[in-house]
């Protein structure tokens, strides 16, 4: 049974967002939502980007991005200058995965839960370098953090120089426990690059207790900041082993900041950074509306929702129902033979349904998403749709 309503309730959230009110929206996991405070702030520093570039640019960003990035600092659980912002998580990624000089015998070890375009990205980088790129296998249904730790090391071998793993699996929606294998990588001087896009706004996050080396997380999507706004983490003993993706004014600059790290990756030409600099009317925003009571709602509704599907279709989910496993977002594998490709446009197109429908190691799967305007009439919606359209 999902809880009361706790934080603020579902139907306020919904006025409060600029979603087609006619579309039943459970695909936060995609690209986010703005909420509309959040949309206007960042509009206003757009308006003010256009009435005096010069300054807007030269003269007054340094800083108001060093406060927006100690704002989500705090947040986050790391120091200012050991973060900076990036236009998404696949830039940050690119930023490490281009630095790290792996060659032939080296070996990267992953998993064949990634996300699709990262698997792409160091796939092109093994044919650059000719490292070796190791995936390891993790079978679904997972068991606990401890089993997952224990199989996903064994394929950890003297030749291993990185690990890159997902905090939280975009293609299957699994929560891994990377701290702990930060912790055995430190251990074994093995660099790890934890890929989080999904995590920040949807749970709990201290960088400094996970200690990873690299880490990435994403702000546009549950954070529900404007598009194009995500951080790259280094740790500061190894931030001298990124290169900037771009080199500009920050590689020798005029007037050195405090950080090489930051000078390197903050300024790259003319863009707007505006996104950036409404992260913290975006946390504001989550902190007026007692987010985590509303992330808490959110996370039963998804559990709820995953065992009714699993429940349609006599399927089996990917988890046992332990909340370590997931977090707003979760699969339910559908029915053996279901076209994917057409139940997607059905219920996007027949149902005004947005809903990820997509496959994994060949298995068809649903992925629902559930942000705080969610309500569980959304997921009945979700229910009748796939009644007709997969029974």
């Amino acid at each position: 049974m999902i809880a009361t309503e706790r934080g603020t309730p579902a139907s306020v959230l919904r006025d409060a967002f600029l979603l087609d009110p006619r579309v039943t929206y459970l695909n936060h996991g995609a690209y986010g939502a703005t909420p509309r405070p959040v949309f206007e702030a960042f509009q206003a520093r757009q308006l003010e980007l256009e009435r005096e570039p010069v300054d807007f640019l030269s003269r007054k960003a340094t800083e108001r991005l060093a406060h927006s990035r100690a704002v989500l600092a705090a947040y986050a659980g790391c120091e200012r200058d050991d973060l900076v912002y990036v236009s998404n998580g696949t830039t940050g990624l690119n930023i490490i995965a281009r630095s790290l000089w792996t060659g032939p015998g080296d070996e990267v070890l992953t998993s064949d839960h990634e996300h699709g375009g990262i698997d792409r990205l160091w796939r092109y980088m093994q044919q650059k370098l000719g490292f070796t790129l190791v995936k390891r296998r993790i079978p679904v249904p997972v068991t606990t953090h401890e089993d997952f730790v224990e199989h996903f090391w064994a394929g950890v071998t003297p030749r291993t120089r990185v690990i890159l793993l997902s905090h939280l699996t975009s293609p299957t929606s699994l929560v891994f426990p990377v701290a702990e294998i930060c912790a055995r990588a430190r251990r074994a001087g093995i660099v790890t690059v934890i890929d989080g896009s999904h995590v920040p706004g949807q749970l709990p996050l201290s960088i400094r207790d996970m200690d990873p080396d690299f880490y990435v997380g994403i702000l546009h999507k549950w954070v529900c900041a404007p598009k194009g706004c995500a951080f790259l983490y280094a740790r500061r003993s190894v931030q001298h082993l990124l290169d900037p993706l771009v080199v500009s004014w920050g590689w020798e600059p005029k007037n050195p900041g405090p950080s090489k790290f930051v000078d390197y990756h903050e300024w790259q030409g003319s863009r707007d950074i505006s996104a950036f600099l409404v992260v913290p009317e975006a946390l504001e925003f989550q902190a007026e509306h007692d987010w985590d009571a509303v992330r808490e709602r959110c996370k039963q509704l998804a559990a709820d929702a995953q065992r009714r599907v699993c429940a349609l279709f006599g399927t089996q989910p990917w988890h046992p129902e332990l909340p370590e496993w997931h977090g707003q977002i979760v699969c339910a594998p559908l029915p053996p033979g279901t076209d994917d490709k057409r139940l997607l446009l059905a219920l996007r197109h027949e149902y005004d349904i947005d809903v990820s429908v997509d496959r994994f190691d060949d298995r068809p799967r649903v992925r629902i998403s559930i942000q705080g305007y969610n309500d569980a009439a959304d997921v009945d919606r979700l229910l009748f749709a796939l009644r007709r359209l997969v029974l």
